[in-house]
């Protein structure tokens, strides 16, 4: 059996569907995957054992600016993304016997699944874009309380309004193309009635917080056996464990002076650091030895020997932490980001960081929680709980057709 798998986005986007791709050939069956044509994303796909079918421009260059997209930006990328999915998935499909899209809305996906008359399944890695009478567009789950059932349910409505236009006019101008007839909810079109939810039960429950048919797989993780660079490895252990600091793919949302308020941080607390570099490309504050910065590594590897992980709240990192008992403070700046936090918070396994922008004593009390003892055997038990094996069910469900 053949399968396609697509998404658009940061590393947390597509290091799930490379977990996916690996788990699908393990169980004999093909997998090609469309992703963003970013180098790192190339070598990720190119671990797993599967080659990297462009789609749409870099990610990185769409996010890499001196600010944060802007509403105009969202509106030239909508439709550029939406033709470049008929185009490519309309190649990459043929012959496949079905299509998997996560990722930014992907609307266009479906409609080439309609066309080739193939399996189309919506995944996505948490919750919080699901319509919900539980919590309003733009809010984290959980925050809002039954009594606010009908209004959300408008704002629900609007929000389907909203990615009509950003993607209708796109969508149905490509479905006509093919002879397709045009559809009216975008979102609800790509959503589908029974979407997976490719996060893990105990960091994200899905039962009852959306009003779809959720089929939870599990996280899908892609196991990592590279080792850790050697200069890493001496840093390592030359003291106690450090403090990780890293905001992954922000790039231009990671806040101002991060790695300087942290490292001040974590010195105050008598930790070393290990800084990432990430798409902000944070950077040391000086050249003392207690700080050790880092490119692209193993973090499951890594997260089992640090101390702390201090970071952005996407549900890649925040699931490899959680997975290594890693005690985290999440510093949410976007979309879901501000879920994960209160979550981790919830599971007492790290604090949940108040803002987007830190300073030394806000983050140091932040970080004083998620380093106390409690917090540590609170992190290893949820640990035990993480199952690993989310990808192997998933690819099941899409080489049986359940």
């Amino acid at each position: 059996m053949r399968v396609v798998l697509t998404t658009y986005g940061s590393r947390g986007d597509v290091e799930p569907v490379a977990a996916l791709a690996a788990a699908v050939r393990g169980l004999g069956g093909e997998a090609r995957v469309c992703a963003p044509p970013d180098e790192e994303f190339a070598a990720l796909l190119d671990r797993a054992g599967v080659p990297l079918v462009p789609l749409g421009p870099p990610v990185r260059s769409v996010v890499s600016g001196p600010k944060p997209p802007d509403a105009r930006d969202a509106f030239r990328l909508a439709p550029a993304l939406v033709a470049a999915r008929f185009e490519t998935l309309m190649a990459a499909a043929e012959g496949c016997d079905a299509l998997l899209a996560t990722g930014l809305m992907p609307a266009g996906a479906r409609d080439v699944a309609e066309k080739l008359g193939i399996r189309y399944v919506l995944a996505c890695f948490h919750v919080f874009g699901l319509p919900s009478r539980h919590f309003p567009p733009g809010a984290r789950p959980g925050a809002q309380s039954p009594a606010d059932e009908k209004d959300n349910r408008v704002l629900w409505r609007h929000d389907a309004e909203r990615v009509n236009a950003l993607y209708g006019e796109a969508v149905n101008s490509g479905r006509a193309a093919i002879g397709l007839p045009p559809v009216e909810n975008v979102r609800d079109h790509v959503l589908t009635d029974r979407p997976w939810l490719a996060a893990d039960e105990t960091l994200c429950p899905g039962r009852g917080m959306t009003d779809l048919d959720v089929v939870q797989t599990g996280a899908w993780l892609l196991p990592d056996e590279r080792p850790l660079p050697a200069g890493l490895e001496a840093f390592l252990g030359a003291g106690e464990p450090p403090v990780y600091v890293g905001f992954g793919s922000m790039a231009a949302y990671a806040p101002r002076d991060v790695a300087r308020v942290a490292v001040e941080t974590a010195r105050a607390l008598g930790r070393r650091v290990v800084l990432a570099r990430g798409w902000a490309g944070l950077t040391p504050v000086d050249g003392a030895d207690d700080c050790f910065a880092v490119g692209e590594v193993n973090q499951q590897a890594l997260f089992r020997r640090v101390a702390a992980v201090v970071h952005h709240g996407g549900a890649g990192t925040t699931t490899a932490a959680a997975r290594a008992g890693a005690p985290q403070v999440v510093v949410p700046q976007i979309a879901d980001q501000p879920y994960w936090a209160r979550r981790m918070a919830e599971l007492g396994v790290g604090a949940a960081h108040d803002g987007r922008t830190p300073t030394v004593e806000s983050l140091t009390a932040a970080l004083a929680t998620a380093l106390a003892p409690a917090t540590r055997e609170r992190a290893a038990a949820v640990a035990a709980r993480v199952r690993p094996d989310g990808a192997t069910v998933a690819a099941k469900l899409l080489l049986d057709g359940a």
